[in-house]
């Protein structure tokens, strides 16, 4: 049985901290302080989310000048243009903006460029176009922050830009832009540096004073784009998410009704991890395969057939983008290892490989070998890719090294992309090769999965499931509740799933109390388990509702025969 993970069990909490969190149960005691929360004011307030610092959108560089410019396009009727990402974060931010922008009465459209003919983030052809026909202001939001070029365009032909951007900056080369807002400019004394593209956008629907009602209506935005783009749960991006869904649970907006209603979710019980596995990924699926603006106009339709419509081709381009996700990632495993099976970042490119799924294929592969990978598609002059990494390897940093070999790139800490001419191809891959192995040579490089405590099976209850729902929304940087169960005996094993591969459990420690348990893309350990093997287990505690019955369920993240070494 494979076992190349290694685990961490936090450490009990001291006796101050118990004293301190005596008003909560024992579990929740210790889920609490192991992030970070070892007083009872600290545990009630990010139990209630709580935002703990003034969120007043004015304190954002340039947001001032970029307020006083959109509402000068309001007041005299100019044509104004929000200019988009084509992914879950840049389509929810281009939505919100121009919902709120024509609840104040203004001429305003979305703009999303095409994956496929234009690229990512603002490019020249478009702003000449906007201009032709007849915009006077551009608005960008989740991307511009690297469009030097694109800005100066801008200015020459007369056209005014505001960007808004949560991407890294460089803060040596900012856009010669009308305003720049981004959270993560050098100097930038706004508190929260983590909000997602459409937090941004956000930001300035909150400077411009909407009506009240619109702006909480909002927050169903906010919620998709912000877990979709797996931007931190912490701080204000918690309080928003938490307010956002229960806008998606109670919500008016057609077209979730309807993506919810083929997707076989149940609306009003949406969780974060519904977003991120369920909404998400087909909302993704219209700009990985075609373009965005199909998951645009889901979102902003008002008729209920047409959201219908809408939703049945996001769902369709979905099950498509899974088979060609599939394809690629077998593929570009087999390009990246055979090149150097022991190389410390995987690369892999190729002429027939689609741009639009290149960053799950990437992930893939991180996950499967747990090294940055770059995956990408070689074009007639350029080749365009992305890229997913691991927590001790920023690639955007690793980017910034190379960016005299490179068109244009960006992006964060763990996912980035860049465009590069094909010429310089060769030269890049071993420039982030020897910066990949003067990073990584010397750690040990196997995925890290920590454990909040150690429990028995059989005490796994309703009850724990009561006290992991106060921590919600959890996800990326506010982590789901993990468990550790020693000896438990499996039952029952198969594969489930399209190509088996998933893995299906029955375990048990007592005999009496039987858990069903699901390790996803786990289906080609079942040749090393069988009935009556007895294991250790790393899993969520989960609900799992079949046929309108609830049942607890383990959401595997690791299996090994019982007393191997945890690390």
């Amino acid at each position: 049985m494979p076992h190349d993970k290694r685990w961490i069990i936090s450490p009990p909490l001291p006796d101050s901290a118990r004293a301190e969190l005596k008003a909560f149960p024992p579990i929740l005691q210790q889920l609490l302080y192991n992030r970070g929360y070892a007083t009872d004011s600290a545990a009630r307030a990010y139990l209630r989310a709580q935002v703990d610092f003034d969120t007043n959108p004015l304190q954002l560089l340039d947001m001032e000048t970029a307020i006083t410019r959109i509402r000068h396009a309001l007041t005299n009727g100019e044509a104004i243009a929000i200019y988009g990402d084509y992914d879950v974060d840049g389509v929810t931010a281009t939505a919100l903006l121009v919902q709120t922008l024509r609840a104040l009465g203004g001429n305003v459209r979305g703009y999303i460029p095409n994956r496929f003919d234009e690229g990512y983030g603002l490019n020249t052809d478009a702003l000449d176009t906007l201009k032709n026909e007849g915009i006077r202001l551009v608005i960008s939001v989740d991307c511009g922050i690297r469009s030097l070029a694109e800005a100066q365009h801008a200015r020459r032909i007369g056209l005014d830009l505001i960007i808004s951007d949560h991407h890294h900056p460089d803060d040596n080369d900012l856009p010669e832009a009308l305003a720049v807002i981004n959270p993560k400019r050098a100097g930038d004394p706004y508190p929260d540096k983590n909000l997602a593209g459409v937090g941004v956008a956000y930001k300035i629907a909150q400077a411009l004073e909407p009506p009240a009602e619109l702006f909480e209506n909002l927050l169903d935005l906010v919620a998709l784009g912000t877990v979709a783009d797996l931007a931190p749960l912490i701080g204000e991006n918690r309080a928003l998410v938490r307010k956002g869904l229960h806008k998606i649970r109670t919500s008016q907006r057609q077209g979730l009704f309807a993506l919810a209603q083929i997707a076989g979710l149940i609306l009003p019980k949406t969780t974060a991890t519904d977003i991120g596995f369920i909404l998400g990924p087909r909302l993704n699926a219209a700009g990985r395969l075609e373009s965005a603006l199909a998951a645009f106009d889901l979102l902003m339709t008002e008729d209920i057939f047409v959201a219908g419509q809408l939703a049945q081709k996001l769902d369709l381009q979905n099950q498509e983008r899974q088979k060609i996700t599939r394809a690629i990632q077998q593929q570009a495993e087999q390009i990246a290892l055979q090149e150097d099976p022991s190389a410390y970042l995987l690369f892999a490119v190729h002429p027939q490989f689609n741009s639009g799924v290149v960053g799950l294929a990437a992930s893939r592969l991180v996950e499967t070998f747990y090294r940055p990978a770059i995956v990408g598609q070689i074009g007639e002059e350029t080749t365009r890719c992305s890229c997913r990494s691991i927590a001790e390897f920023h690639i955007t940093n690793a980017l910034d090294e190379c960016k005299d070999l490179l068109i244009r790139h960006g992006g964060h800490a763990a996912a980035a992309g860049f465009t590069v001419h094909n010429r310089n191809l060769p030269a890049l891959k071993e420039r982030l090769q020897q910066i990949a192995r003067r990073e990584l040579e010397k750690l040990d490089l196997r995925q890290a999965l920590t454990a909040d405590m150690e429990v028995p099976l059989h005490q796994m209850t309703g009850d724990v499931l009561k006290f992991l729902e106060y921590l919600q929304p959890t996800g990326y940087g506010n982590r789901h509740a993990l468990f550790v169960s020693r000896h438990v005996t499996v039952k029952r094993a198969r594969t489930v799933g399209q190509d088996a591969q998933h893995l299906s459990l029955e375990l048990t420690t007592d005999g009496r109390v039987i858990f069903d348990a699901i390790g996803f893309r786990f289906g080609n350990r079942l040749a090393t388990i069988s009935p009556g093997a007895k294991v250790d287990v790393i899993y969520a505690l989960e609900k799992n509702e079949f046929n309108n019955r609830e049942k607890l369920q383990l959401l595997l993240k690791d299996i090994k025969p019982a007393g191997t070494p945890d690390s």
